[in-house]
């Protein structure tokens, strides 16, 4: 039997399917972050002898779809009839999440009224007489609270019981001219009066207006519209400082030694075998992916704060206080939260831009928001701001205040190609309550972006970095290179053009331009196949977060200044990223034309900001420009150029099917 869960965004009902299910999908403490519907069986101990599959829907205020995930939630209830629904109500905001219930409730599918939050309740000292409401409702009403667990084994019963039984209205609309604006709002009114009614027979609050809360005080300091912007910068610094200075390597000292304990005892094992066997077990496979795990717990550090800082409700805060400014470029208040999403991962970040109903702003937003660093960039800037900066918590500060930077400029520039002047709008989200985080939540989250980062370690990386050693130990002849000549091999020979291409850049070698290549297929390839062409097996000292030794040193390992190597680590930042979030920006972008323009400028901006950095940073440091500027300024020109028509075209073509469905209407 199917269940379908359905609630208003921030109701908890992704929290409460993964009580009933045991998954661990993401629980965002805003709108925007469910966009699909999502399946799994309910418990065996809370379903006994029946099988319940429970169906997790987007969020949506009302059954009349606003915006593309409230029509999937719609379709699905209409159309695929499910057996029974759980509706769940946050019983901190009664008024307006019943005005959804009645509606459900007029489909005559079978239902079961989640009290959500109830526990909030009752440290206001607000009541809820659940028994009243059952009755005013005409269904059943369980007290739960998703976070714990409590009432799933009732809720999941009442389920079972009423599964089959004929489901009443206790408020009937009848039919509505929805084409009259004017009788639409009337009967709103009407069912926001019924529900009002409910809420006054069954509800007893207290309530003080006279004066500010708690929530109104840390508000007025944290959605400040000046104070917001530095506050944010501090805890994303505190964040890294924690993540990647201190906890962090703490934790990745302990799992590098295994790791060289177990590529020791690899590498004895196999020490009657052929060189390049030796070479491909311990240098290429463990050595890089090792390289990659090795900073596994600096990552999981970092998404369990971030999980934090969700879940207590401080990141919704984040998005206004961005709001004001990205209005100012072209984009809805809504394209905060995909961008927000994508620190974690880019792929369901570019998703979330499907809650924009505008199409330009839409495909902007799925363009822009991989320019924020995700999880697999983040070895990538412990890498570098370790071995090349003495201080890696700014280096990974100033990266994702440096996407902020280009996001705004990005969409600054499609509003010029485009020639869209800036609308007003409007950007209504609901701000969840301030709340002591759970720190079993942010556990289960760590431990499920952690399980999907090692499966990419040991499917995508581990493969790639075989491939790569492969390449550098064989020439076209496919004879073994020599050592010292690996310059010859497969890998240095298919490197070597694109290397040309990055002389402007600072890093014109064919190693650095070799694992740049591999990064677009993983960013986290960068960190291994480094370790690979450079035949570095111990490849990190995580207590300094250096590479073998010093940053002098490391420097003449990898033939890198500082300056080059901020300009490197930018170029793999900002570049293009993974080919998994790019067939996301596809799905979304629905045009080839904005596909193909978006890729030209997170290309061009990757290698544009890296052509800066490293001439200027050259130019300060030493008193001339470095090597190839001419020739990397015509590049950066011509991108330029690039962009502009693609996006032009892109833009040009979205009009004309405009046009063209306004002439079939009429």
């Amino acid at each position: 039997m199917r269940i379908a869960l359905a609630g208003n965004p921030n109701s908890g009902k992704t929290t409460l399917y993964n009580a009933l299910t045991g998954k661990n999908e993401h629980a965002g403490n805003w709108a925007g972050v469910t966009v699909d519907k999502r399946e799994a069986l309910i418990k065996k101990n809370l379903s006994s002898d029946k099988e319940l599959l429970a169906v997790d829907l987007p969020g949506a205020y009302s059954m009349s779809p606003f915006t593309s995930e409230e029509s999937i939630t719609s379709s699905y209830v209409k159309q695929e009839k499910p057996d029974a629904i759980i509706n769940i109500v946050d019983a901190t905001n009664l008024s307006r999440s019943l005005f959804f219930t009645t509606q459900l409730l007029e489909l005559g599918v079978p239902m079961v009224v989640a009290l959500n939050k109830a526990d909030i309740n009752d440290k206001k000292e607000t009541k809820i007489d659940t028994a009243k409401l059952a009755e005013e409702l005409g269904c059943p009403v369980v007290e739960t609270s998703a976070i714990s667990a409590k009432g799933m084994d009732v809720l999941v019963a009442k389920v079972a019981e009423v599964v089959g039984k004929e489901q009443f209205a206790p408020f009937v609309q009848g039919n509505i001219d929805l084409h009259s604006k004017e009788a639409v709002n009337t009967a709103d009114r009407k069912r926001f009066d019924f529900v009002n009614g409910i809420v006054s027979k069954v509800e007893t609050r207290k309530v003080l207006t006279s004066e500010k809360n708690k929530q109104d005080k840390l508000d007025a300091v944290l959605a400040h519209k000046w104070l917001g912007i530095p506050i944010f910068a501090v805890v994303m610094w505190a964040v890294f400082s924690i993540s990647q200075a201190h906890l962090g390597p703490m934790i990745a000292d302990v799992l590098v030694g295994w790791i060289e304990g177990f590529a020791e005892m690899v590498a004895g094992s196999v020490e009657d075998a052929s060189p390049f066997m030796q070479s491909l077990l311990v240098d290429g496979i463990i050595g890089g992916v090792g390289a990659v795990v090795g900073f596994l717990p600096l990552v999981m550090v970092m998404y369990f704060l971030i999980a934090l800082l969700e879940d207590c409700g401080y990141m919704a805060r984040v998005a206004v206080v961005m709001d004001r400014f990205f209005k100012k470029v072209g984009l809805s208040g809504k394209s905060i939260i995909p961008m927000v999403i994508g620190t974690g991962c880019a792929i369901p970040g570019v998703m979330a831009s499907r809650t924009i109903r505008n199409e330009r702003e839409r495909r902007t937003t799925a363009m822009l928001t991989p320019f924020m660093p995700c999880g697999a960039k983040l070895p990538v800037i412990a890498l570098f701001a370790g071995a090349f900066f003495s201080d890696a918590s700014w280096v990974g500060t100033l990266m994702y205040f440096a996407g902020i930077l280009f996001i705004i400029l990005g969409a600054l520039l499609t509003l010029k190609i485009t020639g869209t002047k800036v609308r007003k709008s409007f950007f209504i989200m609901e701000l969840p309550e301030y709340k002591m985080p759970s720190l079993k939540v942010a556990f289960l989250s760590m431990m499920d972006r952690a399980k999907a980062f090692i499966i990419k370690a040991g499917t995508i990386i581990l493969v790639c970095n075989a491939v790569v050693q492969i390449m550098q130990s064989f020439d076209w002849s496919f004879q073994l290179v020599e050592e010292g000549m690996e310059s010859t091999s497969i890998l240095a020979s298919i490197a070597s053009p694109f290397a040309l291409l990055f002389i402007p850049l600072g890093f014109g070698i064919w190693q650095l331009a070799a694992a740049a290549i591999t990064g677009f297929i993983a960013k986290e390839n960068v960190v291994g196949t480094l370790a690979v062409v450079f035949s570095i097996t111990n490849f990190i000292d995580v207590e300094e977060l250096e590479l073998v030794a010093g940053a002098t040193e490391v420097a003449g390992i990898m033939g890198m200044t500082s300056v080059a190597a901020l300009a490197y680590l930018m170029f793999n930042l900002f570049t293009p990223p993974c080919f998994a979030a790019i067939g996301a920006m596809n799905s979304e972008m629905q045009s080839k034309k904005w596909l193909w323009g978006g890729i030209a400028l997170q290309f061009g901006t990757g290698y544009a900001v890296a052509f800066l950095v490293y001439q200027i940073g050259t130019l300060m440091t030493t008193g001339t420009v470095g090597d190839g500027f001419i020739g990397g300024l015509i590049a950066v020109v011509a991108m330029v150029a690039i962009v502009i028509g693609l996006i032009a075209k892109g833009e040009a073509k979205a009009d004309e099917y405009a046009l063209n469905g306004k002439v079939a209407a009429k």
